[in-house]
């Protein structure tokens, strides 16, 4: 069955970290987390249960102008991060997890940027990545741009490069090689990418660039575990040939079930796997692997894992759950394992948490429910997905911001050399950025291939390159979600479910062969 039939028939370093790679697999702690407990309190006016002390207020609404602009936030947001703009201010970026077997054929995921001034006032609200699909996970770089990956249940899945002012058209990463990706995060001190594969036979990569940071083309490496914790890379020939996915091209690759959020925090890479409900951590200095988070068969408090991020300043991992009680749980490096927030209420019924990260100064957490109810029906933006009327057809996802007193609050410095109008990218880098060769440029699409998406770049920016086309890389299909795209349909069938493509139906569906 070719793919468009498919579709058409049928988702420490840091010191205090330091503490997990040592000793044994945390247990879940009986007490009370860093910011106390959540048991009796009572949710806000958006659902959300937090600490003492805390609050939460709506960013943006998926089909709805961002407040103050013009732009309309995207559907279903997912992967997000901070990156700052040089004079105080900084821009969160969220990807837009609009899946390609929703839609077939057609692209309506991508990218967005909302450009806050130093106060955290919304300054502009534009798109980034525009002609793309199952916007996953992703990564602000070092010199101040942002990485998108397609979760492509197909295998096809690809990676972008992206400016947060949206006027550099994206750049497609080719040299990582295609395939159902789940996160990335960059490790500058190694200079290389650390990648999950959101597939139940995954496996978690290194790839490491010819011409840092150039990301263009480099060499592809597989993550090996000894039995002792210690780790190996092994290198993967010919990971461009599509002909065979790249996890089946080595036989010692540690299997990582559903590979799914990723970070790099000061030469330690944490990772998720939703298949069997764990949180990994490798410390590049000691090149030891750890699980710190053992879910399996539904153990408390945390299941369900997909996204995570790490306080920079703590240690502590901050991690997401897709389904169960919807928490957003943290894993302190004191060794307690303890809900930090959850949403409650029938608006975030079938939804999911995605894209935790702080801004730049951490005074600020975002997150989304990714199919929080909004205001507008989702076939009125998206035409091809109709989940009905009322409520349940009106899952948009809603993105929103955690404020409060975050524990040992210290700000970083905040100067960058990335200016404002004309951001660093790998085609214009900062003399500052630390290049062992002169980075050759990259090229990209010439114009913006004809897209259906909801993340259109307006016709100005795009008048203003002159940039070759590239053509798509074609993959051999994976079978990742065939079961829950089956799950999905039944779900649509009954008026609710395809709203919950990513949750308990999805994890049983993918442990079948």
């Amino acid at each position: 069955m070719d793919r468009r039939s498919f579709l058409k028939s049928s988702i420490a370093g840091l010191a205090g970290v330091g503490l997990l790679l040592e000793g044994e697999l945390l247990e879940a702690a009986s007490g009370v987390g860093p910011y106390g407990s959540i048991k009796d309190r009572e949710p806000d006016e958006n659902g959300f249960i937090l600490p003492e002390g805390f609050k939460s207020k709506v960013i943006a609404i998926g089909g709805d102008q961002v407040e103050g602009t013009d732009y309309q936030w995207h559907l279903f947001p997912s992967g997000a991060g901070s990156i700052p703009d040089g004079s105080g201010g900084w821009f969160f970026i969220s990807n837009s997890e609009v899946s390609n077997y929703l839609t077939s054929d057609e692209t309506w995921g991508g990218a967005s940027s909302i450009h806050f001034d130093g106060s955290g006032s919304i300054i502009d609200a534009h798109p980034i990545l525009a002609w793309s699909h199952s916007n996953a996970g992703g990564c602000a770089t070092p010199w101040g741009t942002w990485l998108s990956c397609e979760s492509d249940l197909f295998n096809q899945g690809k990676v972008w490069e992206c400016d947060p002012n949206g006027i550099d058209l994206p750049i497609e990463l080719q040299g990582v090689g295609p395939r159902n990706h789940g996160d990335i995060a960059i490790d500058k001190e190694r200079k290389c990418l650390y990648m999950t594969e959101n597939h139940r036979r995954g496996l978690f990569y290194r790839y490491v660039p010819h011409q840092w940071p150039n990301l263009k083309d480099g060499l592809l490496e597989a993550l090996k575990v000894e039995s002792d914790g210690s780790i190996q890379w092994i290198e993967i020939t010919n990971h461009l040939d599509a002909t065979i996915p790249n996890r089946e091209k080595v036989n010692e690759g540690k299997l990582m079930a559903g590979g799914m959020g990723c970070w790099y925090e000061k030469d330690s890479v944490y990772f998720s796997t939703r298949l069997d409900n764990r949180v990994h951590s490798i410390n590049l200095s000691s090149n030891r692997y750890e699980v710190i988070w053992d879910g399996e068969n539904g153990r408390q408090p945390l299941t369900g894992i997909d996204d995570l991020t790490v306080d920079p300043l703590t240690g502590d991992v901050f991690v997401a759950e897709t389904n169960g009680n919807m928490e957003l749980v943290v894993i302190t490096p004191e060794g307690s394992v303890e809900p930090f927030c959850r949403v409650s209420g029938s608006q975030h019924d079938f939804s999911a948490l995605t894209g935790p990260c702080f801004d730049p100064f951490r005074k600020r957490l975002y997150i989304s429910s990714q199919r929080a109810e909004g205001n507008r029906l989702v076939r009125d933006v998206i035409p091809a997905i109709n989940w009905g009327v009322g409520s349940y057809g009106s899952r948009t996802g809603i993105t929103y911001e955690i404020s409060g007193p975050f524990r040992t609050v210290k700000i970083p410095d905040t100067s960058s050399t990335i200016p404002i109008d004309a951001p660093t990218t790998t085609l214009q880098q900062d003399v500052s950025v630390d290049m062992t060769n002169e980075a050759t440029p990259q090229s990209v699409p010439e114009r913006i291939a004809t897209t259906t998406s909801t993340l259109k770049l307006s016709a100005e920016k795009v008048e203003e390159k002159n940039i070759k086309d590239r053509t798509d890389v074609e993959d051999s299909n994976s079978l990742l979600v065939i079961s829950s795209f089956i799950g999905v349909a039944i779900f649509l069938g009954a008026g609710a479910a395809a709203i919950k493509y990513r949750s308990n139906s999805l994890m049983k569906s993918d442990k079948t062969p």
